[in-house]
C-alpha cells in the first residue's frame, strides 16, 4: 500500500470525526482568529467553521453589546450574520481618505456598539443609535454621547493617591480597553473606530478630571473617544462622560455628514488589519505632531500679516500727517 501524504492524512483524519465532535469539542474553543485560519485549512473545516452559532458566541463573548436585542436583529440581516460583522470590526480599519469626499446617502441611522473592559473584562456595554437626518448632525461637528446628561458608570478601578499618580496612569493604558463599532444598517457593514487600548491618559488642564483618549487615525482625519472619569483618591473612578468626535489636522471638528461619508468609504475600500495599540498609539502621537506643527505655521503666517498690516497701517498714517502739515 503507497504510504499517504501529510495533506492526505490531516484530511482523512480529521473527517473520520464526526462533525458535532469537531464543533463540541474543539471549534467552540477557539478565537475568531483561530476559527478564521481554521476554515482555510481544508474544505470540511471550511464547512464546520461557517456554522453561525460559532460566530454569535465568539461575538457576544467579544463584544457583550452586541447581544442587546436591536444589535443582534440588525446583524441577523448581514449577509454571513456575525460572521460579517466580525470580520470587519475585529480588525483595524485602515485608511486615507481623499481630499474631497464623494457625498452618498446616508442611512436614516448609524448604530453604535459600544464595550467598555478592564483586564479584558467588559465593565459596561451599550448599544445607542444616531440620527443622520437632524441638521446639528448634518451641519454641525460630529458628537456622539454614550452616556446620558448626569449618568455615571461605576468600575472598579480605585483611584491613586497623587504620588502614585504617573505610574497609575501607566496602568490604565495598559489594562483600559474599548470597542466602538459602528455599524452601517443599509449597507450591511461594520467598523471599529477604537483604538481597544487608550492612546494616552492625562488630566484635563483645566478641570484636572482624567481623560482616557482612544483613536483610530485616518492620516488627514482621526476619529478621538473621550472617556471622562471623576473620583477621589483612594476612591472608586466612575465614567463620567464618553463622547465619538472627529477632527482634522487643523484641530477642527468634522461635522458629522462628513465624518460618516468617510467612515462608510472606509468601510468599503479600507485595509483591514490585525489590531495593534502600539501602531495606533504611534500614529496618534504622529498625527498630534502634525497638528501642532500646522498650528505653529499658521501663528507664524498671521503674525507676520500681522506685521505687515502694522507696517502699512503706519505708511498711510506717515503720509497722511505729511500731507496736513506740509502739504504736497
Amino acid at each position: 500500500m503507497p504510504p499517504m501524504d501529510a495533506t492526505s492524512s490531516s484530511s482523512s483524519d480529521i473527517t473520520i470525526l464526526h462533525p458535532d465532535i469537531i464543533q463540541s469539542h474543539i471549534l467552540n474553543r477557539l478565537d475568531g482568529p483561530t476559527l478564521a485560519s481554521a476554515s482555510s485549512a481544508t474544505h470540511h473545516l471550511r464547512r464546520l467553521c461557517t456554522d453561525h452559532s460559532l460566530w454569535r458566541s465568539i461575538c457576544a463573548a467579544t463584544w457583550p453589546s452586541l447581544n442587546q436585542p436591536h444589535a443582534a436583529a440588525l446583524i441577523e440581516t448581514f449577509p454571513a450574520a456575525h460572521r460579517s460583522v466580525f470580520s470587519d470590526s475585529f480588525p483595524s480599519i485602515q485608511y486615507s481618505p481623499p481630499p474631497h469626499p464623494t457625498p452618498t446617502r446616508l442611512p436614516p441611522e448609524f448604530v453604535s456598539a459600544v464595550d467598555l473592559y478592564y483586564k479584558g473584562r467588559p465593565v459596561f456595554s451599550r448599544v445607542i443609535t444616531t440620527e443622520t437626518h437632524k441638521g446639528w448632525f448634518l451641519s454641525s461637528p460630529l458628537w456622539v454621547d454614550l452616556l446620558d446628561p448626569n449618568e455615571v458608570v461605576p468600575t472598579p478601578l480605585i483611584f491613586a493617591k497623587c504620588d502614585e499618580e504617573s505610574s497609575w496612569l501607566a496602568h490604565l493604558e495598559e489594562n483600559l480597553g474599548m470597542s466602538w463599532i459602528v455599524i452601517d444598517p443599509t449597507r450591511k457593514r461594520a467598523a471599529n473606530v477604537s483604538s481597544r487600548r487608550p492612546v494616552a491618559a492625562r488630566r484635563h488642564w483645566l478641570t484636572g478630571d482624567l481623560e482616557v483618549l482612544f483613536a483610530v487615525t485616518m492620516d488627514t482625519v482621526q476619529w478621538v473617544i473621550r472617556v471622562t472619569c471623576c473620583g477621589k483618591a483612594g476612591g472608586a473612578v466612575h465614567v463620567r462622560e464618553a463622547s465619538l468626535t472627529m477632527e482634522d489636522t487643523e484641530g477642527r471638528h468634522v461635522t458629522g455628514r462628513d465624518s460618516f461619508v468617510i467612515l462608510q468609504d472606509a468601510m468599503e475600500n479600507g485595509a483591514r488589519r490585525k489590531p495593534d495599540p502600539e501602531e495606533a498609539k504611534a500614529r496618534f502621537d504622529k498625527f498630534c505632531r502634525l497638528k501642532r506643527e500646522i498650528r505653529e505655521r499658521k501663528l507664524r503666517r498671521d503674525s507676520a500679516m500681522d506685521m505687515v498690516a502694522m507696517l502699512v497701517s503706519f505708511t498711510i498714517f506717515v503720509s497722511l500727517f505729511w500731507f496736513m502739515v506740509f502739504g504736497f
